[in-house]
């Protein structure tokens, strides 16, 4: 096969849960583990820094793998979903992994893969860590597709475990309530192994401390700031529950701030929790031994600054176009609409167009509640199975007080937008992934 031929199997053979959902999902390890006997372990070749959250963690991913690749590193990063070109999910010093490469891991190994039968996730983890091996990376950044306990990601012992916070998303499959997503999420805490908590929420502060006092882990809660908690992993160096100082702001430039160096308000959160994870490498407390510890200020800064040149982050408050101002974020649940809406509020326009679109699983009258009722949507579906039609979102939208027109296709409806916008007007484009996925295209 070739690589489109390739692709072509990967979708229609094995399902991917971004485009069909729920008959995707798999709530067990076994063929990720049964994939990685055959592929002869590669996990266990790499260094990681592996990354779970509802919000941020693809930010807080990218921005960790820029940081390193400006340290002088050779930095896999594994992310997901893609949004134009499947690619993008795996990364060797920004460069995606080649098209021969996903071909000839594929031909390898696909009789096996027919009998084994692992999702698209299990076999693109997969593809990502053979890869990683392969390349020699000196660490690998791995963001979680979904959840944390249950993710293929999840058979790494990494350096250090991040989650970012933890909303209401995926509760068909996480839980329905916040307490039972966190436990999916700190399902990646390991035993011994230093875990960052990105915004500290008063109802699940506890629960994480003592998932990680279970696991003899160190915790720091990004947002807590000075302090993070020294567990008992079984040696006497330190006492059970003791403190050390441990004060963030050390790792400050001096002539201006890092938190200014990515658009979007929420990505300071992000950066917060970057920023957490690098002092935690550095700290001799946290027994780190790593190339990753002499992380210094340079790397630090040129890596938030240029994170998309070197990691190809894109659908972040992602400026498209100017007069009229055209934007675009993959932000789609309630908390990230919520950050969404935010930002729109303190960016000056004239009038607001929404080009807007949903799938047809998540918790739409939550969304279309936080909308701004004074703008033009332009209501449409992306082009994958999951999508919500148009004319039903639209019909929902109304009873929420939002007007507009439903669309055939993103890219009429953002036409329509582009059409009607005056250069002082705003445009937006978002609601789902798969959206800005199509107007990037």
């Amino acid at each position: 096969m070739n690589y489109r031929e390739t692709l072509s199997w990967l979708y229609s053979q094995l399902p991917m849960y971004q485009r069909i959902g729920a008959a995707a999902y798999k709530a067990n390890l076994d063929n990720t583990i049964a994939l990685c006997n055959l592929l002869g372990n590669p996990q266990n070749y790499f260094d990681s820094i592996h990354v779970a959250g509802t919000n941020g963690k693809g930010s807080v991913s990218h921005i960790l793998a820029s940081i390193c690749h400006e340290h002088g590193l050779k930095t896999g990063l594994y992310t997901s979903p893609h949004l134009k070109d499947f690619r993008e999910r795996i990364r060797v010093n920004g460069r995606m992994i080649p098209k021969q490469k996903v071909t000839g891991f594929i031909k390898k190994y696909q009789e096996e893969f027919v009998r084994i039968q692992p999702s698209f996730f299990e076999m693109t983890v997969g593809m990502a860590f053979d890869y990683f091996r392969e390349e020699e990376v000196d660490i690998a950044i791995v963001e979680v597709g979904m959840g944390g306990r249950l993710d293929s990601t999840n058979i790494l012992t990494p350096l250090v475990s991040v989650i970012t916070n933890i909303s209401y998303d995926h509760k068909q499959f996480l839980g329905d309530t916040l307490e039972k997503i966190a436990l999916e999420k700190a399902g990646i805490i390991k035993p011994g192994v230093p875990v960052v908590i990105g915004e500290t929420q008063r109802d699940l502060e506890e629960l994480f401390r003592e998932q990680a006092k279970k696991a003899g882990s160190q915790i720091l809660f990004a947002d807590q700031g000075s302090r993070y908690e020294i567990h008992d992993t079984g040696s006497s160096i330190q006492d059970p529950g003791s403190r050390i100082k441990h004060p963030a702001s050390s790792i400050q430039h001096p002539e201006s701030s890092i938190q200014d160096l990515l658009p979007g308000l929420y990505q300071q959160k992000n950066i917060r929790t970057t920023l957490a994870v690098i002092e935690v490498l550095r700290n001799p407390a946290s027994g780190i031994r790593h190339q990753v510890s002499g992380i210094q200020h340079p790397a630090i800064r040129h890596g938030i600054a240029n994170v998309g040149s070197n990691t190809g982050l894109q659908g972040r408050w992602h400026i498209l176009g100017e007069k009229p101002l055209t934007i675009c974020d993959v932000g789609h649940n309630e908390a990230g609409i919520r950050e969404v809406v935010g930002q729109l509020n303190q960016t000056p326009h004239k009038h607001l167009h929404m080009v807007f679109g949903q799938v047809n699983d998540k918790d739409i009258g939550t969304i279309l509640a936080l909308l701004p009722k004074e703008a033009t949507y332009y209501f449409c579906k992306a082009n994958i199975p999951r999508g919500l039609d148009a004319d039903e979102l639209k019909i929902q939208a109304e009873s929420w007080g939002l007007t507009g027109n439903s669309y055939g296709s993103v890219r009429k409806a953002l036409a329509a937008a582009r059409k009607e916008a005056g250069s002082d007007d705003l445009i937006f484009i978002g609601g789902s992934t798969f959206v800005v996925a199509e107007a990037l295209t």
